[in-house]
């Protein structure tokens, strides 16, 4: 099968090379690429099935100012909120694809144990469970792909798991040791979950790959983008400073916002969120630890 990968950043790049085990990719970006089968987007765009990585906070300027919808299938690997309006990625989307033609990934994957063909599971999920199971059957043999119909689940837990992540590299950067950064975890875990039940999620996706999975993961491990984000909030480095240091996107600064906004409008209980957002803001770590322990 012909698969279209547009965004050449770490992890597309990673997809690229675990899909074309089973299948020929090619891969664009809006920077050109010297790498194997590096093509314009005009030609991607022709393709049936396509993989999209483009960060949650660009993805909407992207379609409106690039996507021509002719029934491509199209499976979204980013993860995150759009900070300005709350709109969660599925909801961006659906103005320009129809939901029977789109698919979202989740689960515990870093882009370079990918790239090393390491063990790995996801989950495909989509309103059209014929469509998770095609793409499901595009995946290399070291990646066990299940499938999904819970789209809001794997957006909340997607999303919320790298603000709970910033929250963990916070902790490890104050050296709070592990039964603190256990109980963060935990109830990142619970508040994550509070969220996505009042959106409709379903209860196995906070417990399974999407939300579990990849939450233990992504908050526990310099590996994680998110995770450095909070180490360097930890040692009193500005947002600005953090981005300039890391050169990549950390989604869970965009979903933090979001959050935040949300949790406003909505009245929703989301106190790790909150504080993430204060940090971001310049808060002082210690005060937002004294903080935490008293709400």
């Amino acid at each position: 099968m012909s698969i279209g990968v547009i965004g050449a950043g770490k992890w597309g790049s990673a997809l690229a090379f675990a899909l074309s085990e089973k299948n020929e990719v090619f891969i664009t970006s809006r920077t050109p690429r010297d790498i194997k089968n590096f093509v314009s987007l005009e030609e991607i765009l022709k393709l049936e099935y396509l993989v999209i990585s483009v960060p949650a906070q660009e993805i909407a300027a992207w379609l409106e100012e690039n996507f021509v919808y002719s029934g491509q299938k199209i499976l979204v690997a980013a993860k995150g909120i759009e900070a300005k309006s709350g709109r969660f990625l599925n909801e961006i989307y659906s103005k320009y694809v129809p939901d029977e033609n789109i698919a979202f990934l989740s689960g515990p994957s870093f882009a370079t144990e990918v790239m090393q063909s390491l063990p790995t599971a996801l989950v495909v999920n989509s309103y059209n469970e014929a469509l998770s199971k095609e793409f499901a059957a595009f995946f290399p043999s070291f990646i066990k792909a299940y499938i999904s119909t819970d789209v809001i689940g794997a957006e909340v837990t997607g999303a919320y798991k790298n603000v709970i992540a910033i929250a963990a590299g916070v902790c490890e950067g104050l050296k709070l040791g592990k039964n603190a950064a256990a109980s963060l975890i935990s109830r990142g875990l619970v508040e994550m979950h509070r969220f996505g039940i009042f959106y409709g999620a379903k209860e196995e996706s906070f417990i399974g790959l999407s939300g579990a999975g990849d939450l233990f993961l992504t908050a526990s491990s310099t590996m994680s983008r998110n995770f450095r984000v909070g180490l360097g909030l930890a040692e009193g480095k500005t947002q600005a400073e953090i981005l300039r240091e890391l050169g990549e996107v950390a989604e869970g600064i965009g979903t933090a916002y979001a959050l935040k906004n949300i949790a406003l409008q909505k009245g929703l209980y989301l106190p790790i969120a909150r504080e993430v957002y204060e940090l971001l803001e310049g808060k002082n770590p210690q005060k937002t630890l004294k903080d935490l322990l008293s709400s």
